[in-house]
């Protein structure tokens, strides 16, 4: 195909020709969806600036740090003045078919399965934008993720789908099982048609997360987000939320499983056990063994003791008396302050005598505050679970 004229400020001539071209070589790549939007103000700034005022964003700081940006989108590539938008398919994984209390399994979401997304979209996204310099734009600029950017405001404007009240871009066809990228570019293309809202009255989104983080009005409150405590947040989960992590040691995909836009089954894939892994190995993980299994994946991005927590956290929600030794040898030999606090927690969880035995003997030497009060409250909490159990 013949090479197209040199990028000109006016918008739109040769703009339908170089759409094509791009579209057909994201396809190429594997990109299921591609979306052009202008460069402008992002329709909800504001909105965005009452949410970190508001402290939704936890301990999210670095989205206070690159707000300017994400507000001021031209303060990314001065010269831009247009987004290419795309969006990457991943599979989504099916039910268990597993009693993860009873094997002692832990759930991974989806989208940490295989190689990070972050270089593997990001390597295609290059060479998508290698394909538009060759065709006339002179200054190109790609995230998948890693810049400060509103992904989600240009997957919209791209028309690429709508933002569904759990928050994620929603397509018809595709659902939400994609992560999204972004190519700044200083062609300047004609604008794409903005998709509807198809939510409709639906609430399964808002009624089944585990924790109430969505609210109406497309509100999440990150602080409350199984995604968020188990990723991002680095200290000891909230007591009150520790249960509602279930089965989740990274991630959580629920209000995307009960969306009805993602109710198609064709790219869910065998469960593994990357997916479900086997608790107890994971907890007796050092900090390089961590580093050797999760190598290149995002699971890593966690870091080992934040992972590590969640994985006594979900082995406490087991309520598996076979739980009790791998926890006990958490709180006696772990290094982590943190691991060893909410393994106090996982063992109060669990209770009976062998867990009480482990919680007195951990009190006798343990010299941290934090994890004295966890195993306080874990043997005051103990023998009600106990009683519990019982009935």
């Amino acid at each position: 195909m013949g090479r197209l004229p040199a990028h000109r400020s006016t918008r739109g001539e040769g703009s339908g020709e170089l759409k094509q071209i791009i579209r057909s070589e994201a396809r190429r790549l594997g990109f299921k969806l591609c979306g052009f939007a202008p460069v402008q103000p992002p329709p909800h700034g504001e909105f965005v600036r009452r949410w970190l005022h508001d402290g939704y964003a936890g301990t999210m700081s670095y989205l206070g740090r690159g707000r300017k940006k994400r507000l001021e989108p031209a303060l990314v590539l001065p010269a831009a003045r247009s987004v290419v938008t795309v969006g990457f398919p991943y599979r989504r994984a099916p039910a268990p078919g597993l009693d993860w209390r009873e094997q002692l399994r832990g759930r991974i979401a989806a989208y940490a399965s295989g190689p990070d997304y972050h270089g593997v979209v990001l390597a295609k996204l290059e060479q998508l934008a290698a394909v538009m310099r060759a065709h006339g734009s002179h200054a190109t600029r790609a995230y998948v993720d890693t810049g400060p950017i509103l992904e989600r405001e240009w997957a919209g404007l791209g028309g690429l789908g709508w933002v569904g009240k759990n928050t994620m871009i929603l397509h018809r066809h595709e659902g939400s099982w994609f992560f999204l990228g972004e190519i700044f570019t200083d062609y300047e293309f004609d604008p794409e048609p903005i998709a509807a809202d198809h939510c409709g009255s639906c609430r399964r989104c808002l009624d089944l997360c585990p924790t109430g983080a969505l609210q109406p009005g497309h509100l999440l409150d990150a602080r409350l987000c199984l995604s968020y405590l188990t990723i991002e947040y680095r200290g000891a989960i909230p007591r009150p939320l520790r249960p509602r992590l279930g089965e989740w040691i990274f991630g959580c995909d629920i209000c995307q499983e009960v969306c009805p836009w993602n109710e198609k089954p064709s790219r869910a894939v065998a469960a593994n056990e990357a997916l479900f892994p086997y608790l107890p190995e994971l907890l007796a993980l050092d900090t390089a063994a961590y580093q050797r299994r999760f190598a290149g994946s995002a699971v890593s991005r966690a870091r080992r003791d934040c992972f590590v927590r969640n994985v006594a956290v979900v082995l406490g929600n087991t309520g598996n008396p076979q739980a009790v030794p791998v926890l006990a040898g958490a709180l006696a030999h772990d290094a982590s302050a943190l691991v060893r606090a909410h393994a106090a927690w996982g063992l109060g969880q669990i209770a009976g005598a062998a867990a009480r035995g482990a919680l007195g003997r951990a009190r006798r030497r343990e010299s941290d505050a934090g994890v004295q009060s966890e195993i306080a409250a874990a043997l005051e909490r103990a023998p009600l679970a106990s009683a519990a159990a019982s009935l």
